[in-house]
């Protein structure tokens, strides 16, 4: 499909309102309970091959702030009774959505965090920080999406001062005891804290993982060892109990 029939599908899904949203846990692991859900958004369109293209063809359309109010109200629609995760695309940050009073951030009746991805501090600082010291001063959190998954500038993420940090999947992909692996994310991990942040693990897969990571001494934890993300959102089971 050409650009020019992409954009004009994504002005469709934009004005119907369609996009799908589907929900997963993040796991308090020293309790064993749930923390909150983080809300996903999804094609509802075989025209986008993935979520985050759908993303990248409203912003190429414009859209992209109009797509991701649609999914925070979404997600407070659809999960009224829970902590939220929200992933906030980059891109709009160059609009004034986030910082409107009636944006859906600000009627969830709980705690709400929004999730920008490691590398956002480097490209758009200035329009990041500005928006999120104001969206916090009413009461929204931050967290530092997928550390370990490119290039990583500690000196901007410290500066944005977030109170989560998500280690992305491929620090964790087969991380055991005593291998390097281990002793790199032990190190990043005391690193999240002494920076006063509370550690997710993300993409955790099985039950070994889980293991290592709590030895290790994340907060919280993510993944298909809890089961696949869905909606309504799913119930917390943990691995190795009765279904």
């Amino acid at each position: 499909m050409q650009p020019a029939d992409r954009i004009r599908v994504i002005h469709d899904v934009v004005d119907r309102g369609d996009v799908g949203i589907v929900f997963q846990p993040i796991v308090d692991v020293h309790r064993r309970r749930l923390h909150a859900y983080e809300a996903l958004a999804r094609r509802t369109t075989d025209v986008f091959a993935s979520t985050p293209e759908m993303f990248e063809a409203a912003v190429q359309a414009g859209r992209v702030a109009e797509l991701g109010r649609l999914h925070r109200d979404q997600a407070i629609r659809y999960c009224p009774g829970h902590a939220l995760f929200l992933n906030v695309d980059p891109h709009e940050f160059d609009f004034g959505w986030l910082v409107r009073p009636d944006d859906p951030l600000f009627r969830h009746r709980y705690a709400v965090t929004v999730e920008i991805t490691e590398s956002v501090p480097i490209k758009y600082f200035s329009q990041c920080h500005s928006v999120l010291a104001e969206i916090r001063r009413k009461g929204v959190s931050l967290a530092i999406d997928d550390l370990g998954a490119g290039f990583s500038n500690l000196k901007y993420i410290s500066d944005l001062e977030p109170e989560v940090v998500k280690l992305d999947r491929d620090l964790i992909s087969g991380v055991a005891r005593g291998n390097r692996q281990y002793r790199l994310l032990a190190s990043l991990i005391s690193l999240c804290h002494e920076m006063e942040a509370q550690v997710i693990a993300e993409g955790i897969e099985t039950e070994h993982e889980l293991k290592a990571v709590i030895e290790l001494g994340v907060d919280f934890a993510q993944g298909y060892v809890f089961g696949m993300p869905a909606a309504p959102p799913p119930d917390l089971i943990w691995p190795g109990t009765l279904r």
